[in-house]
Parts: structure tokens; C-alpha cells; sequence
């Protein structure tokens, strides 16, 4: 054991940096689609799927162009779901999971068994929070989600059988199971790293999920039927996504080679807790909550624009040159969740008394593609993608920085259960790309002749 450890580390983890470089001119030499991305953006073909279908743009002659964003799930408009429920003043959650894991809507009687049945699930198996939860808590609540999945697996009679009726009942049970576990892994969390009291509620099988996860994160259980519209329209937009997007693809890879159902899970829980996919959100929150600081009058275009040059320049917030929760790999003109939930944040922002906020958020999305077209000299087009509203959403309804990511993962993990079953019935293959190899042959040389 070296005696300093940090300089040890410190002199081959540079020597790691040099032998892990690609020269750049490789990857056109060879014509490799870097993030599974074509030449124009457009992501590279990879899968068919029947369950969510994001619509940015339409080719054509080979070219894209531009168009207002669609998301449909099972070939239903995600605008028109979530209008339609809203209208009627119910949840929708449930009944998007029911349409993405059987492909259509259900009756009144058929959502009510299904939603009792969900209700049922929620309680985690005896000793559960104690034993996999309290006695290991983690600072980061996705990291203890992933944990805990993986920890059914123990819990599970039967958790080798790959058949659809078996795999069906471990994805309901996960889907139902995922806002206890990261609520008592938030409770953990509480405790353990930031010095607070343990509050540990017991799931309601009566309520709706916005409504169980809202009661279980709250030492009084209240809740306003606002808020709980509201988390429960979060949980909708945020349900699925299509096959492409990171955590969803890991799904389909992972599912390939025939691996159980929580080992599958548990690596799109990994997927999803990255800044670039699920963790975005955090990082809009932080750069908005950075230039409010920075921004003495919200109201002045002069000093936005030159706090969001400084931010392309590299010399704000986290100097990455990164404006967060702007532009989408596939929307272009608009993200059809953001437009859902940002008039859900224009209608809170009223309740809550935080008009002059929301007035804000809305003058930074606006300036964004200008400022951006004056300092990169570029086209491209930026709209508000989910991300950017989710954040101030959160924050209105009380709800902490470390469960924004979280509560994507409750919402998602019935998209992702979707696509795992749809890889079992339609798959077949194991996903298995390819990498050139660009290093020279090497001639070995013995141990005592390297010096």
C-alpha cells in the first residue's frame, strides 16, 4: 500500500486519461454514430416498438424539418390523455400504466380492479424498510431506489421465471412498490445525513399514487387536491418516452440476454440517475435558483441576457458553457410535456403566490435561443424541454431537491416495465452492437526485460 494514497492514484488515473483517448478524426474515419446519433442528429434505428412515439420533427428529401412536438403513448396523444382526465377531475396515472403494459384504455370497472390491485401491492415484504432500507441508507435517494430493487429479488419466490404471467407480476409489484421505496429511502436519507427526525407512513391502498407518495413523504399526510393533481400530472408526462431514450434502451438491452426482471430495472435506475437523462432537473433548479442570485431586478432583459452569456461563456453557475433545460434531441419547435406542464406551473405559481417567479422562468425561455443565436453564431433551435419546469413545479409544492430525480423514476418505471415486456415477447436477439478497434498490435514482453 502506497503511503500517499491520493498522490498514488492521482499520477494513474492521469496515465489512465492518456490511454483511454480516441484521436477525434477516428470517429469520421469510420463513419461510428457517437451516441447512436446519425450525422443530422437523428437518432440511429435500432428497435420497433408499439408503446410511446416522440415526434419532433418529419424528414423530408432527408431533411429535417421542424414541427410542433407529439407524444403519443399506444398511439394515443399524451395532450388529449391528460386532457381528458384532468377535465374529469381523476387521477390518470393508473390508467396511463394500464395503457402502457396492455396497450389499451380501460373501462371504469377494469380501472378500478387494477387500481385496487396496485393498492394492494404497496406494502414492502416484513422487515423490508428495516432490513434493506434503515440498516443501509444512502445520501442519494436513486442510488437506494436501485439498491432496493435489486433487494426483491431476495424477497421473490420465484424470481428466475422469465414467463409473461411471472414477469407481469413483478413489474406490478415494482411499479407499486417504487414510492414506498423512495419514500422510506428519502425517511432514510432524513435521518441518517441530515440530522432529522425518522418518519416512517405506512402506504394507503385507497389513495392514488400522487396522493400515497405526497402522504409518505410528509410528517402530517396533508395534502391539497391541487398539489395532488398536480404530482400526478408529473408522474403522467414523465411515464414513458419511447424506446431511444438512455434508460429505456438500457431495458431493452439488458432484457436481451435474458437476465431477471429486477437486474433490468435496477441498471435503468442507474441510467436514469445521470445529470445528462433523469438528473437534469436538478441542475435547471440550480442554475435558476444561481441567477436569481446573480440577477438583481428579474424583470430587466439586459441583465438576463448578460447573465446567460456569461453561462454559455463558462464563466457562471457550473461552467459547462450548458444552459439546462433548453433544446431536446428530438423536439424541436416545442416539448409537448413541457407545454403541459407549464401551464400547470402558470396556474400553481398563481396559488402559491409566486407569479413574479413563473414570470421569469418565462423570460429566460425566451431570451435563451437569442442569446444563444447571437453568442454561438448558430440556427439551432431551442425550446423548453421537460426539464426546465419541473424543477419550480417541485419547489411549489414542497417537495425537496433530492426527490426530483426520484420522482421521474416512480413515473418512468411503468414505461420501462412496458418496454421489458415488450423485449420479451418481441425481441429474440441480444443486443449487441459493434466498437473498431484503433490500437496497433503489440508484442508482449516479459515481466523482467520492462524495467
Amino acid at each position: 500500500m502506497p503511503e500517499d494514497e491520493k498522490g498514488y492514484l492521482a499520477g494513474y488515473a492521469q496515465r489512465a486519461g492518456r490511454s483511454n483517448r480516441i484521436e477525434a478524426g477516428y470517429f469520421d474515419r469510420f463513419d461510428v454514430k457517437r451516441g447512436l446519433r446519425n450525422s443530422d442528429g437523428t437518432g440511429v434505428l435500432v428497435g420497433l416498438t408499439t408503446i410511446g412515439n416522440v415526434h419532433g420533427y418529419i424528414l423530408d428529401e432527408k431533411e429535417k424539418v421542424a414541427v410542433p412536438g407529439q407524444l403519443f403513448y399506444r398511439g394515443y396523444d399524451l395532450a388529449e390523455l391528460a386532457g381528458g382526465f384532468q377535465n374529469d377531475g381523476r387521477p390518470g396515472f393508473e390508467e396511463v400504466i394500464f395503457l402502457l403494459l396492455f396497450g389499451e384504455l380501460p373501462t371504469a370497472s377494469e380501472l378500478a380492479e387494477f387500481s385496487s390491485y396496485l393498492g394492494a401491492k404497496r406494502n414492502l415484504p416484513q422487515h423490508f424498510i428495516e432490513d434493506m432500507i434503515l440498516k443501509a441508507p444512502s445520501p442519494d435517494v436513486m442510488n437506494k431506489l436501485a439498491r432496493s430493487v435489486l433487494a426483491c429479488y431476495s424477497y421473490d419466490p420465484n424470481p428466475e421465471d422469465l414467463s409473461l404471467e411471472n414477469v407481469l407480476r413483478q413489474c406490478l409489484e415494482l411499479i407499486a412498490r417504487f414510492p414506498v421505496m423512495v419514500a422510506q429511502g428519502y425517511q432514510a436519507k432524513r435521518r441518517y445525513y441530515d440530522g432529522k427526525s425518522l418518519i416512517i407512513h405506512t402506504p394507503d391502498p385507497n389513495l392514488s399514487t400522487a396522493e400515497n407518495f405526497l402522504t409518505m413523504i410528509r410528517h402530517d399526510r396533508h395534502y391539497t387536491p391541487l398539489e395532488a393533481e398536480t404530482l400526478d400530472l408529473c408522474f403522467v408526462i414523465h411515464s414513458e418516452h419511447g424506446g431511444g431514450n438512455n434508460s429505456t434502451f438500457s431495458i431493452h438491452v439488458i432484457t436481451s440476454t435474458e437476465t431477471d426482471c429486477y437486474s433490468a430495472i435496477a441498471a435503468a435506475v442507474g441510467s436514469l440517475k445521470g445529470l445528462k437523462h433523469g438528473g437534469a432537473n436538478i441542475k435547471v433548479w440550480q442554475m435558476m435558483n444561481d441567477l436569481k442570485e446573480h440577477v438583481s431586478h428579474w424583470e430587466n432583459e439586459a441583465e438576463i441576457r448578460d447573465y446567460l452569456r456569461t453561462i454559455l461563456a463558462g464563466e457562471a453557475f457550473d461552467r459547462t458553457g450548458l444552459v439546462y433545460g433548453m433544446g431536446h434531441a428530438v423536439y424541436t419547435l416545442s416539448d409537448p410535456r413541457a407545454e403541459l406542464l407549464r401551464r400547470k406551473a402558470e396556474y400553481l405559481a398563481r396559488e402559491k403566490k409566486r407569479e413574479e417567479e413563473f414570470a421569469l422562468f418565462e423570460r429566460v425561455a425566451r431570451l435563451v435561443p437569442e442569446v444563444f443565436r447571437e453568442e454561438k453564431k448558430s440556427g439551432k433551435i431551442l425550446a423548453p424541454n421537460v426539464d426546465y419546469f419541473s424543477g419550480f413545479v417541485y419547489d411549489m409544492l414542497n417537495i425537496p431537491t433530492a426527490l426530483y430525480t426520484p420522482i421521474f423514476a416512480i413515473s418512468r418505471v411503468a414505461g420501462w416495465c412496458a418496454h421489458l415486456m415488450e423485449e420479451r415477447v418481441a425481441g429474440g436477439r441480444i443486443v449487441r452492437p459493434a466498437y473498431k478497434n484503433v490500437i496497433h498490435q503489440k508484442e508482449y514482453v516479459a515481466l523482467e526485460r520492462r524495467g
